[in-house]
């Protein structure tokens, strides 16, 4: 049995069925560890701003830099982006390949992916030493963009069509020093042959490689509903699978993780998890798909 059938089967075996999360809200971190530290950059010039409302956000259950009601939550994340970043900029022996290219995925759609993709953006934001690029790769649904209360504008999809628009024009900045959103950008179809193009390859090796302190965090569409997921996870050194507690069939996630490549870092988060007195799920278990 592999690491990711030993963790699916523990997650199966830790659900609290008296317990109904009403929002996206309490995951568990299902994800190996290293370790590391690198350089940080805060501005990008030339790229537009928004403002994001964090009262807004941290309203909604998001974490900010500023919310400091949510401890627990603050505190998974903690867990969740550790692995992640020591993956990234960890000793050299322990690097993945393409480390800081994280896709943040599910196997239907609901189940908690956005949220994952934006609280894992803001705790890495708080970090010291690094900093994060938030991308919204799911065109049709613009979820980041959304929950931000940030104008789509240009973004993903019309960079990828032409090449020629500058990327710092469409980079956002934002009243979180560093933290950078690029949104999805307008929606006009065969968006899966555009995360396979070579332009994709280019915007990737450009993004990963510009800033050596930098995260790239891609919110990308469930597995089981479209192929520019699975295209986008080839192009990818992790991945994070979101599993809703309590609903998600076992048998469609073990679907969804056959839709990728086992030699990557893949970890899964247990979502709208419950545990005994907290409300909160901690610890279930890790589910790292990676061979080296």
């Amino acid at each position: 049995m592999s690491s990711i059938e030993k963790a699916i089967n523990k997650l199966a075996t830790n659900k609290d069925p008296a317990a109904q999360p009403d929002r996206e809200s309490g995951v568990s971190y299902l994800l190996d560890e290293a370790s590391g530290s690198h350089g940080s950059r805060s501005s990008l010039p030339g790229s537009r701003h928004e403002h994001i409302n964090l009262e807004v956000l941290a309203g909604l259950g998001f974490l900010t830099p500023t919310n400091s009601q949510n401890n627990a939550l603050a505190e998974e994340f903690r867990n969740i982006k550790r692995p992640v970043l020591n993956n990234a900029f960890g000793k050299p022996a322990e690097i993945v390949a393409n480390g800081n290219l994280v896709m943040v995925t599910s196997a239907l759609p609901g189940e908690g992916k956005t949220f994952t993709s934006i609280n894992l953006a803001m705790s890495i934001a708080k970090e010291m030493d690094k900093t994060v690029l938030l991308v919204d790769a799911d065109v049709s649904m613009s979820g980041v963009t959304q929950r931000l209360g940030i104008d789509t504008g240009i973004g993903l999809s019309d960079v990828l069509r032409d090449p020629n628009i500058p990327l710092n024009e469409v980079l956002i900045t934002t009243n979180i020093p560093k933290l950078t959103i690029l949104s999805a950008g307008q929606d006009r179809g065969y968006m899966t042959e555009l995360l396979a193009s070579e332009n994709m390859q280019h915007l990737i090796a450009d993004i990963a490689n510009r800033y050596s302190d930098r995260i790239i965090i891609f919110d990308s569409p469930p597995l089981m509903v479209t192929s520019e997921s699975k295209v986008l996870a080839n192009q990818m050194g992790q991945i994070v699978v979101v599993i809703e507690a309590d609903n998600t069939p076992q048998q469609a996630v073990k679907d969804a993780l056959q839709l990728l490549d086992s030699s990557k870092a893949i970890g899964l988060v247990l979502n709208k998890s419950s545990s005994s007195g907290t409300g909160y799920g901690y610890g279930y278990g890790y589910g790292y798909g990676k061979s080296r």
